[in-house]
C-alpha cells in the first residue's frame, strides 16, 4: 500500500490559472505529460487559445474561460482538485507607472479571491504561486537569497506580487493551506509575448537597421529558460508535497546576470543583422528604462542547488535560445 505522500507526489487533479499564458500553457502541457488531469483558467485578456492547441486534445484536459475577479462557479471547477498553480497576473511591470489599478485588480484582488475559493473548497488546499524578484526591490545584497529583507519593491508590480505573498502566508496559517512561492527571474522562451527579447524583435522586424534600448543599456539580471523553469518546478513539486512546511520559498532563476545590451546583440545575432545601430534612451533615474525598474537583479539559488538542482542554461544561453524559438 502506498503512502499518503506517495499518492500526493503521483498523478492528481491540478488547477493552473493563467494557463493559456506563456508560462501556463508550458505548465499545462508538462503536467499533462506527467499524467495529471488539468484544468486551465484564463480570461484571455493576455492568453491565447493557441498556446493551448497541442493541450486540447490530450486526455484529462479542461479549459474554463473565466476571470478570477468575478468568477462564481468554483464548486464545479475545484472539485477534485488537489493541487493549484495560480500563474494568472498582469505582468507588465511598467503599468504601474501610469495605471497602479491595474496590478491591485489583476494581481492582489485576484489572488485574494482565489485564495477565498480555497478556503471554502474541500480538498484544493496546496497551492504554488509564481512570485517575481522584483519584491526585493533594489537589494544591497547581490547574489539576494530567500532571507534577504526588508523587502522595499520600487514597482506597483513588485508591490502586489508581495502583498500576495503575505496573503498565502496568512491563508496557509489560518485556513489550513499550505503555499509554495516561487520568485522568478526574468522568464524567457517560446510563445512570450512581452519582455525585452520579444521587445528587440519586434523594433528590429519594423526596422533592421536601428534599435530603440530603453535605459543607459547597463541594466542587469538574471534571465531563465521556461524549460529550466518547468524542470524545476517539477523537481520543487514533489518535495512541498511530501513535506510538512506551511509556507516555503525558493528564488528560481539561472545563476549569472546579463545586460540589456548584450541581449540586444544576441538578438540581432539570431536575426542575422550587422551593423545595428543600438540608440539608448538614456532611461530614467540613473539609466534605468522605467520608473519602478530594478536595474540590477541577481538571484541567489543556493538553496535550490543545495537539493540537488541547477539550471542547464546560464541567462546568455537561455536569451540566444529564446530568440530563437520566437523567431521561429
Amino acid at each position: 500500500m502506498i503512502s499518503r505522500t506517495e499518492a500526493l507526489c503521483r498523478s492528481m487533479k491540478v488547477l493552473v490559472t493563467g494557463g493559456a499564458g506563456f508560462i501556463g500553457s508550458h505548465l499545462v502541457e508538462a503536467l499533462l505529460a506527467h499524467g495529471d488531469d488539468v484544468v486551465a483558467l484564463d480570461n484571455l485578456s493576455s492568453g491565447s487559445l493557441d498556446n493551448l492547441r497541442e493541450s486540447s486534445s490530450k486526455p484529462g484536459f479542461n479549459f474554463v474561460e473565466a476571470d478570477l475577479k468575478n468568477f462564481g462557479g468554483w464548486n464545479e471547477v475545484l472539485d477534485g482538485v488537489k493541487l493549484v498553480y495560480h500563474f494568472a497576473a498582469n505582468p507588465e511591470v511598467n503599468v504601474g507607472e501610469t495605471n497602479p489599478a491595474v496590478h491591485y485588480q489583476e494581481n492582489l484582488f485576484a489572488t485574494f479571491m482565489l485564495l477565498e475559493a480555497l478556503r471554502k473548497s474541500k480538498g484544493a488546499k496546496h497551492i504554488v504561486f509564481a512570485s517575481t524578484s522584483t519584491v526585493y526591490g533594489e537589494a544591497s545584497k547581490l547574489p539576494t537569497p530567500e532571507s534577504y529583507g526588508p523587502l522595499l519593491p520600487i514597482s506597483t508590480y513588485g508591490a502586489s506580487k508581495l502583498g500576495c505573498e503575505v496573503l498565502l502566508s496568512s491563508y496557509s496559517y489560518t485556513h489550513g493551506m499550505r503555499a509554495l512561492i516561487l520568485r522568478l527571474g526574468n522568464c524567457v522562451g517560446s510563445r512570450a509575448r512581452h519582455g525585452v527579447v520579444v521587445d528587440f524583435i519586434k523594433k528590429l522586424k519594423a526596422d533592421a537597421t536601428a534599435l530603440e534600448i530603453l535605459g543607459d543599456g547597463t541594466q542587469k539580471k538574471s534571465y531563465l529558460h521556461i524549460e529550466d523553469l518547468l524542470d524545476a518546478a517539477g523537481f520543487i513539486r514533489d518535495r512541498f508535497l511530501s513535506s510538512e512546511q506551511r509556507v516555503d520559498v525558493y528564488n528560481l532563476s539561472s545563476a549569472d546576470q546579463i545586460t540589456v545590451k548584450r541581449i540586444a546583440e544576441i538578438v540581432a545575432q539570431q536575426m542575422g543583422l550587422h551593423g545595428v545601430k543600438m540608440n539608448f534612451t538614456g532611461g530614467v533615474d540613473g539609466g534605468r528604462g522605467w520608473l519602478g525598474d530594478v536595474k540590477q537583479m541577481h538571484l541567489s539559488i543556493g538553496k535550490l542547488r543545495r537539493l540537488g538542482w541547477t539550471p542547464k542554461l546560464n541567462s546568455e544561453a537561455a536569451v540566444r535560445r529564446a530568440a530563437k524559438e520566437l523567431l521561429a
